[in-house]
């Protein structure tokens, strides 16, 4: 089983939503989860990481990672041609490197061109930005290429990211 993880904020508060989901060409989620996680941290540019990973590691605290196959995050593994770690490599690290993680971002930094692959899907002028860590980064593009959805964004990315909007009203 494969995992898409996102998260939004308000405040000082995060929503981490997770799609379960098997066929990457078919467009069904297995199921979907939510998590709120209070006290995150400030955003800090260029460590986006230290305040992302804490929310998405309480996440995966109720998941059954055993099960798990592969997870895609709203972001990128490295941030630029040097290997600077993004989300995605520390997310890798803090599991041991044991679950291969598939990065798609909808832009792009200045200087991030070697770990990256920018595709594009369906009528989109606009590219998104694939990278990896613990997969062939051409595999990862090919199968993020040829997840179902005539637009830039695959569905069940898009699904995720949908969920990731909705809030109770006390929030």
């Amino acid at each position: 089983m494969k995992l898409i993880i996102d998260v939004a904020y308000s405040a000082s508060r995060a929503k981490v939503v997770g799609g379960f989901f098997e066929s990457w060409d078919d467009g069904s989620l297995l199921g979907i989860s939510s998590k709120f996680v209070d006290h995150v941290g400030e955003y800090i540019s260029g460590e986006f990481y230290k305040r992302e990973l804490p929310c998405i590691l309480a996440f995966l605290e109720d998941i059954d990672l055993k099960a798990i196959a592969l997870i895609i995050i709203d972001g990128f593994i490295y941030l630029d041609d040097d290997g600077k770690k993004g989300l995605g490599a520390y997310l890798y690290e803090s599991l041991g490197r044991a679950i291969p993680v598939i990065g798609v971002a909808k832009s792009k930094f200045y200087n991030n061109n070697a770990f990256v692959r920018e595709i594009f899907r369906g009528q989109s002028k606009n590219g998104i930005y694939v990278s990896a860590i613990g997969i062939d980064l051409e595999d990862a593009s090919g199968l993020v290429q040829g997840m179902s959805g005539d637009f830039r964004l695959p569905d069940l990315i898009k699904r995720v990211d949908t969920e990731t909007k909705i809030w109770p009203d006390h929030s």
